[in-house]
């Protein structure tokens, strides 16, 4: 806690300029710096100060103002996170940070209220991402790698900003210190989208989050903590009693869920697609450690043995899974555990990894599987989430709305735009108390936050409008604050 106190025991009289620390700015810096951090949430929070330090005075202006009074959007077809088909007729009603009603549109605007004349726009949910890397998606990895915590943080507030820009209001973050930008964000010090923070992927020695270069080892009994590890970024576990600490402290920095890796992955470089990670007792033990908290473990895993092994374990969700075979997608479907994919496709949105690499040959293979993936999604219908799971590339990172018009190769439009709001609003509601949130997300609809967007055209006869949110999104309302607004 950072406290005023004069170094001089006989000051002076008061200076005609007051002190900073009688400005709000202050007190809000103040007040991240009253959290009980631990090393590793002390250079987060450390990274989040400063971030806010770097705004100009009066930035908090990043968050509008919130409206006077209620807000009434009407002559607009609404998109309501959960149906198939556009509805006219209707006027929703906005007071504060809710969702107040859903009526017919013949409802006369009552007095104070601002009327926002839809023109025939469309109304829907925000966009969620249910697989974001709020911390390594624009940042190269030889970046990711040297820099220190407040330069990443710096740029991934920059990022967050461009995300809510995109007309993604909320995201899952799959891995990564996003605990103090998530602050900030929830602070009103800089915009961006709501965060449902895993924080540090949990991995097994050799395992897809153990970036340690190979002259560490081998390694003595008790290594300190990596350059990853010290970051928050993930951490190495192995053995029930180590995994039940890494977990513990995740929940205890304030994620919402907590993320394992069960299986190889591609950027990792020394852990093959094929392999299968952690013991069913090692992940089971996560599991009964997030359960406790109310919440539940996600799991990196491409393979049938290691989606099969995880959901063993109790794990209720699957990240990826392009390698899933006809019979372990039949068990996701009958446990219902969520499928939460992602489009990949060796195309212009592959993560740019040096031709020749093993990151490279092992991108190919994991791509290789992605059309028979969906396949199977689409006939036997699990629990199925979308996200980008982008990493690495600022560029990538623009073609966010592109990533979900993508997924027209599988399914129809109505559906597409149903998993990237309502569909991955009851995957976030899954989190339960540990949910950062309170109120649902991704639906239009009598009491769920007003996370809300008005598109240009019909986005169900015209999907690719996703992918140009500049042109086509007239206006972005988060949590009854509207950060663009075109309509006049």
């Amino acid at each position: 806690m950072l406290v005023c106190a004069p170094t001089d025991p006989n000051p002076s009289p008061a200076p005609a300029v007051p002190c900073a620390c009688q400005s709000p700015a202050f007190a809000r810096l103040n007040g991240l710096m009253t959290a009980r951090l631990g090393r590793r949430s002390l250079l987060a929070g450390g990274a989040g100060l400063a971030a806010a330090a770097a705004l100009p005075r009066g930035a908090a202006a990043a968050l509008p103002a919130p409206p006077k009074g209620p807000i009434l959007f009407r002559n607009l077809r609404v998109f309501d996170g959960e149906g198939k088909a556009l509805r006219d007729g209707l006027a929703v009603l906005v007071e504060g940070n809710r969702i107040k009603a859903v009526d017919a549109a013949r409802n006369p605007p009552g007095e104070g209220m601002q009327v926002i004349e839809g023109g025939g726009r469309t109304l829907m949910p925000g966009l969620i991402d249910a697989h974001w890397h709020a911390m390594m998606a624009s940042l190269d990895i030889r970046t990711l790698m040297t820099a220190d915590i407040g330069f990443i943080t710096l740029a991934a507030a920059d990022q967050a900003q461009r995300t809510l820009m995109r007309g993604f209001t909320s995201v899952r973050d799959m891995a990564g210190p996003s605990f103090a930008l998530k602050r900030a964000i929830d602070a009103g010090l800089v915009a961006g989208p709501r965060i449902w923070p895993s924080g540090a992927m949990i991995s097994q020695t050799s395992g897809h989050g153990d970036c340690r270069p190979l002259t560490d080892l081998p390694a003595p009994w008790n290594p300190p903590l990596s350059h990853g590890e010290a970051l928050g970024a993930g951490m190495v576990a192995d053995g029930v009693p180590q995994v039940l600490k890494r977990v513990r402290e995740q929940l205890m920095l304030g994620a919402s869920q907590v993320k394992l890796a069960a299986g190889g992955g591609v950027s990792s470089d020394h852990d093959p697609l094929d392999v299968t990670q952690y013991t069913e007792a090692e992940m089971h033990a996560a599991v009964e450690a997030a359960a406790d908290w109310g919440t539940y473990v996600a799991v990196h895993a491409y393979t049938p043995r290691a989606i099969r092994m995880a959901v063993k374990a109790g794990v209720r969700c699957i990240e990826h899974g392009q390698l899933i075979d006809e019979a372990t997608m039949r068990l996701l479907v009958d446990q219902g555990i969520w499928f939460s994919s992602q489009p990949f496709l060796d195309d212009e949105d592959a993560t740019p990894f040096p031709e020749g690499s093993p990151s490279r040959a092992k991108q190919r293979e994991m791509t290789a599987g992605t059309d028979a993936a969906y396949a199977l999604a689409v006939q036997h219908r699990p629990l199925t989430a979308w996200g980008t799971d982008t990493l690495f590339s600022a560029r990538l990172a623009e073609r966010q709305g592109a990533q979900l018009a993508k997924m027209k190769r599988w399914y129809g439009a109505a559906e597409i735009l149903a998993m990237a709001t309502g569909q991955n609003g009851a995957l976030l509601a899954m989190s339960g108390p540990r949910t950062p949130y309170a109120g649902k997300v991704g639906v239009i609809a009598p009491g769920a936050l007003a996370d809300l967007l008005v598109l240009e055209g019909d986005p169900i006869a015209e999907l690719d409008r996703i992918a140009d949110p500049e042109r086509t999104l007239a206006l972005i309302m988060k949590d009854g604050r509207i950060y663009r607004n075109r309509l006049g």
